[in-house]
């Protein structure tokens, strides 16, 4: 598949928005990924992301897609690959989240726009104020008693 010139820059937008979700899920062991992925229970694989994501975006923004992968051998380092969807308010993206031991990585794969702007870097400026406008934000600081 050829990939388009906006792509980079989406990819870049989409994983600087989940960055803080990305270290929630880091912070699931590793076998537990993997036992759910290899025994296909992905309905607990989808209750890990809902909960990596719950602090960050509101409800039904980022959630699990249709797959997942464990890329696991003998020689090498775990791989885990997950189909994410991100459906702030008049946008898709479908992409692929990889974590490895080191590092986490974006492919976009596909972006809807309900209604599209007339070049891709407008499209790409909805993309980014969709996601913001999907973000929890805090109004409050955090008192402890």
């Amino acid at each position: 598949m050829d990939r388009q010139p906006h792509a980079n820059s989406r990819e870049l937008i989409v994983a600087s928005a989940i960055e803080p979700v990305v270290g929630e899920l880091r912070l699931i062991d590793v076998a537990d990924y993997i036992a759910f992925i290899r025994l296909e229970h992905l309905a607990c694989l989808s209750d890990l992301v809902d909960s990596a994501v719950e602090l960050y975006f509101r409800p039904g923004t980022l959630r699990l897609g249709h797959g997942a992968e464990a890329h696991v051998d003998w020689s090498g380092n775990p791989r885990i690959v997950l189909d994410l969807e991100l459906r702030p308010r008049g946008v898709t993206v479908y992409f692929q989240l990889t974590l490895t031991e080191h590092e986490a990585s974006v492919v976009v794969n596909y972006v809807s726009f309900e209604k599209p702007g007339e070049t891709p870097e407008h499209n790409t400026a909805l993309l980014e104020d969709a996601i913001e406008e999907a973000r929890i934000r805090r109004t409050e600081p955090l008192v402890f008693p």
